[in-house]
């Protein structure tokens, strides 16, 4: 890195940041820094949406991913983000904007009770939290490869970055993240670019990815290239006893004796089911996407949202993920990446750059991504911790401008708290940490939304469904490690595979719901039902009344009903599908 380098990415940086602090001038109320005081157009919600999607996790730890399950990953963006946010919009969201709610929890409520809504408010803190973990253990090997920082001062400045995003989010708000987002969003876009440009020519294009993956192993690239490719997982065994393989095989591998491993098979149908839950339940659980849909200025912006996020989702996937194809068609063997860990794949390749100023472009962009989505999640956790536990459940009948410095004091804390998670991350293998962990919790998550919105279900089956859903996800956590130490069995093999569990998560819930529903009885109707103030809360019911207000815009009644929205996402998902299933499949 030059001292050219350096300026280029940090100068970037620093002009869009001074512009969020000076957008901070107009927050006056919690309207203002919640959803921006519902003003947003659905170009910048959905440009905010997406650079909140993708952040240097996605560069890095996602090109870590790819490296080794390659095109299987893509269905995540491609299919399930792209419907996660059309159902969002047109039908999950949409009644929960139209009843002025500011989260995405509190909607939780109207339909199963506080319980509910609280337990949601905390599972996304444990949820996100993960990904700010991520986003900063990103950085570091980001810095300390590239930069050729020593360990210590990469660490420092990943602190800095940290504190830099907390501070402007804390005083900007919605508004200020938005528009910061967007202008980081051009920043992260031209930086992914060029250096996919630089390195697909080093590389030789899609028929030299081809020669170099089977030249590594001949069966590589038809595992890589292709989503229709199972997904194997093998385990080299050649320092265990017969009575550790024994406990080994209860997971359901297949022991393959001539090369001492053990072999995890799973169908590339079930591998793709996974990853869509997961970009699912990232638009729908993740209050940071619902936050910023809520600040749209209208119905229609609401809904066109989805065109201006998910069109550069779809182009911007293949050259984000394919870039851990590409580097491990460069590097197929692990081993040779610095600390033999794959998350490392996309530094290492960045240093393949020449060329003066180029490299700080690209740590320009990788900066841009990492602040559109520490401020993107600061703002959002602080919003649901607000609102769905303080203000509703500690202190009820403060003022405004009391809930307002809470909100912004939260952000640092939450920012902070993720670095507890780098611990575990730095072993290596983020995205089959998160993918470990998101199944137990966010997909119970994801159920109840979708089968409150959809059916009738009794109001009491959303706290059980979502007790039993996490039971499960627990108890799958925990039977591989009592198989492996103390030969029980707790749940069949295929129940404890990594991928099933996403539709059986869904299934546990979901079945439990209708179950309860059966017997206590459906609900006469599936409506919005907001407490009374006496138990809310003044400032909860005052602030829903305040947003209601703001979106009463008879200038925008005329495009309620046109189908260009419906039109445009159509479009998107039956474009994600086709890619998936059809050109890479």
């Amino acid at each position: 890195m030059s001292f050219l380098d350096w300026i280029i990415a940090v100068g970037l940086n620093a002009v869009i940041i001074t512009y969020g602090f000076y957008l901070s001038r107009g927050v006056r109320s919690s309207a203002d820094w919640f959803l921006a005081g519902r003003k947003l157009s659905w170009w910048l919600v959905g440009l905010s949406m997406y650079a909140t999607a993708i952040d240097s996790s996605d560069l890095v730890a996602d090109s870590g991913g790819t490296y080794l399950l390659g095109m299987s990953y893509f269905s995540m963006n491609w299919v399930g983000s792209v419907v996660g946010w059309s159902l969002s919009a047109f039908f999950i969201f949409l009644p929960m904007y139209r009843k002025g709610l500011y989260t995405n929890a509190e909607y939780l409520e109207t339909r199963y009770g506080t319980t509910v809504r609280v337990i949601c408010a905390f599972v996304q803190v444990q949820y996100r939290t993960l990904i700010l973990g991520i986003i900063s253990t990103t950085l570091f090997l980001t810095l300390s490869i590239v930069c050729s920082l020593s360990n210590q001062t990469a660490w420092i400045l990943v602190v800095l970055i940290a504190v830099f995003a907390s501070i402007y989010t804390a005083f900007g708000g919605l508004r200020s993240v938005a528009v910061t987002d967007s202008l980081q969003f051009v920043v992260m876009t031209i930086a992914a670019l060029l250096i996919w440009f630089i390195i697909w020519n080093q590389v030789g294009g899609w028929s030299g990815i081809e020669q170099k993956l089977n030249a590594s192993d001949p069966n590589l690239s038809s595992q890589l290239l292709h989503v229709s490719s199972e997904n194997i997982r093998t385990e080299e065994i050649v320092h265990y006893s017969q009575e550790e393989i024994k406990s080994k095989l209860l997971l359901g591998g297949t022991y393959n004796p001539s090369k001492n491993t053990i072999d995890y098979h799973t169908p590339a149908w079930l591998v793709s089911i996974a990853f869509i839950l997961i970009g699912m339940a990232y638009s729908i659980v993740n209050h940071t996407q619902s936050m910023r849909m809520f600040a749209a200025k209208s119905e229609w912006d609401l809904k066109m949202s989805v065109f201006a996020a998910g069109s550069v989702m779809l182009v911007m996937t293949f050259f984000n993920l394919s870039m851990g194809i590409i580097g491990r068609a460069l590097y197929p063997d692990q081993s040779s990446l610095p600390n033999g860990q794959q998350d490392s794949i996309y530094p290492v390749l960045v240093n393949h750059i020449e060329g003066v100023g180029l490299k700080g472009l690209v740590l320009a962009g990788i900066l841009a991504a990492a602040f559109s989505t520490y401020d993107s999640i600061g703002s959002a956790l602080s919003a649901l911790l607000t609102r769905d536990v303080y203000a509703r459940l500690v202190m009820k009948n403060k003022d405004d401008q009391h809930y307002l410095r809470l909100s912004q004091y939260l952000t640092p804390v939450i920012i902070g708290i993720s670095f507890l998670y780098i611990p575990g991350l730095l072993k290596g293998g983020m995205v089959l940490y998160y993918v470990e962990l998101t199944s137990a919790f966010v997909i119970p998550l994801l159920t109840i939304f979708l089968v409150g919105r959809f059916t009738k279900v009794h109001r009491s089956s959303g706290l059980i469904g979502l007790l039993m859903g996490a039971s499960y996800g627990f108890l799958r956590l925990l039977a591989p490690v009592v198989a492996e130490n103390y030969g029980i069995v707790l749940l069949p093999p295929l129940m404890m595979n990594t991928y099933a569990a996403y539709p059986f998560s869904m299934v546990v819930t979901a079945g439990t719901m209708v179950l309860t529903s059966l017997i206590t009885g459906w609900e006469s109707k599936n409506s919005l039902s907001l407490s009374s103030s006496s138990r809310e809360g003044i400032w909860l019911q005052s602030s829903l009344k305040e947003i209601q207000e703001l979106q009463k815009n008879p200038t925008e009644a005329s495009r309620q009903h046109s189908i260009l929205p419906v039109v445009l996402s159509m479009f998107l998902i039956v474009t994600g599908f086709w890619l998936t299933f059809v050109v890479f499949w």
